[in-house]
């Protein structure tokens, strides 16, 4: 009897949910000061952890790449690999310093259509490392680079016979040989008077002359990160790209725009394979859009994308070269008389991410994230309100466009969370374990609780269950906790989480803010 409440006891203990995660302020690039005007080019539009976690980029509206690499794990002699394997938690949280910046777009004319083609970075994905240098795709609305990063060994010309303190180097002696003298000059240049002893004011021969010639040494003293882009994918898409996704192989890539997802290969820039098209005869007939796509992270032949009426579909490459049909679709059937003017456009899914086992596939419409299971098409096995307090507000929204901001959404490297940002820069971290109902709001500031509300504990359903999950977390109407009302102009849009560790890097305009737990 005792041997069967104590094992009871200890299934007890593995069902019971984890505890909330403390989150807290690590680092900020780019803090603006109170009252400084933020430029547009500067804002940030793209954020990207590599599969390490040891690097992070960002891009911005003024074409430019900023990378990132973590510090504190290079100060210490065991590997990463070991310390994660450790019984005991790693007391260091994320450091990150600034690493190197380039121009990857530039604005553009498009003279067959009379259009302007910004340069702001819409996306960036990392590729595959290759000896010691780093790889990543950056693109705009309609071109996308292949980028390579390496540190290059600055080479210098040392060891010659000549003191550096005295002259400039070969080039000073080699211009000071001709004298601007006025004295008498040999046919050969030297001079008649025998007191000259020396070739010009900058260089003195030393009076016992010189007892050996020394041959000038190429060293290489410091080291220089030079970006290089290896190669341009341009003239693929006829609207604006919205989304690439790396493939598992590493050897090729996707891009979506609004209504065709091409496949490419990263060695082969004047080609692609066109493998999803929604674009019907007539243009008036169209009634959906693409919004997002995504490689599986395991599965080669497989990939998702979303849609505007709030879709999602799964394809595999091995049915078909054109992907018509979709292997799967997921989507949650609407409610009976909930149908309004803005029921289609809050639905639109702005962005899709896959968990890091490729089981579960992460969405964000403009109210809700939604956390599908690949194995169930019926709908979401969990959705969670993010700003549920702006449907009274939905009218306003739409009159200043701010309904048709796209969200991003993230998931923790282990699965258990998902996260996405809101107005005010505020972000939403929500639980997904069975039996939480952690719902934390998190400000864009170096102290992200200024607004956290503390909310009573709501059941939740582990993921493989069957029941859906609707979870709101604190809500208010209009205002936050300190009774402040909400600032639509300000918006959190893009945000990544790291791939092995709970931290967190989002953007709030031109700012880079990261926290860890």
């Amino acid at each position: 009897m005792n041997g069967g409440e104590g094992g009871g006891e200890v299934a007890e203990v593995a069902r019971s949910p984890p505890p909330p995660l403390d989150w807290k302020f690590s680092q900020v690039f780019g803090e603006r000061a109170a009252g400084e005007e933020v430029q547009e080019v500067d804002i940030i539009s793209a954020i990207e952890f590599d599969k390490t976690g040891d690097h992070l980029a960002t891009g911005d509206r003024g074409g430019r790449v900023v990378l990132f690499e973590r510090t504190d794990t290079k100060d210490h002699c065991s590997s990463r690999r070991d310390l994660e394997r450790m019984d005991y938690p790693v007391g260091r949280h994320p450091e990150f310093r600034y690493k190197t910046e380039f121009q990857s777009h530039e604005p553009e004319f498009d003279y067959l259509k009379s259009l302007e083609i910004e340069e702001k970075i819409n996306k960036i994905r990392w590729c595959q490392t290759a000896n010691s240098a780093l790889f990543l795709l950056s693109t705009n609305d309609k071109t996308i680079k292949f980028w390579k990063v390496q540190e290059k060994k600055i080479k210098k010309i040392t060891d010659m016979n000549a003191d550096p303190s005295k002259t400039a180097g070969n080039g000073c002696i080699a211009s000071s040989s001709v004298s601007s003298s006025s004295g008498p000059h040999l046919a050969n240049g030297g001079y008649p008077d025998k007191s000259y002893n020396c070739l010009s004011s900058d260089f003195l021969f030393p009076p016992s002359g010189i007892p050996s010639l020394h041959l000038p040494v190429v060293t290489s003293h410091e080291t220089s990160l030079v970006p290089r882009c290896r190669r341009v994918y341009a003239h693929a898409h006829d609207y604006h790209i919205n989304s690439i996704s790396n493939n598992s192989d590493g050897e090729t890539f996707i891009s979506a725009d609004d209504l065709r997802i091409n496949l490419w290969n990263l060695e082969i820039s004047n080609q692609s394979f066109n493998i999803v098209d929604v674009k019907p005869q007539n243009m008036e007939e169209l009634t959906e859009v693409i919004t997002s796509a995504e490689f599986h992270p395991m599965h080669c032949n497989m990939l998702a994308y979303s849609s505007s009426k709030g879709s999602i579909r799964l394809i595999d490459l091995r049915q078909s070269a054109l992907c018509d049909r979709h292997a799967k679709l997921f989507e949650e059937p609407e409610a009976p008389g909930s149908r309004s003017f803005f029921t289609e456009i809050i639905a639109s899914i702005s962005d899709i991410k896959f968990a890091k086992d490729g089981r579960y596939i992460l969405s964000r419409d403009y109210m809700t994230l939604k956390l599908w299971d690949i194995n169930m098409d019926s709908g979401p096995i969990a959705t969670f309100q993010v700003h549920e307090y702006l449907r009274p507000k939905l009218c306003d929204l739409y009159e200043n466009d701010s309904i048709f901001d796209k969200f991003e959404c993230c998931l923790s490297g282990d699965g258990k969370r998902v996260a996405s940002g809101s107005y005010s820069n505020l972000f939403r971290v929500f639980c997904c374990a069975p039996g939480s109902a952690e719902a934390t709001t998190l400000e864009a500031s170096k102290n992200p609780m200024r607004r956290q509300v503390q909310t009573p504990s709501r059941p939740s359903r582990p993921l493989n269950s069957i029941t859906r999950v609707v979870r709101r977390g604190a809500e208010s109407p209009g205002v936050d906790a300190n009774g402040n009302s909400f600032d639509f102009t300000t918006k959190l849009l893009h945000l990544a989480w790291h791939p092995t560790e709970n931290s967190i890097a989002c953007a709030a305009a031109n700012s880079l803010y990261m926290y860890y737990a």
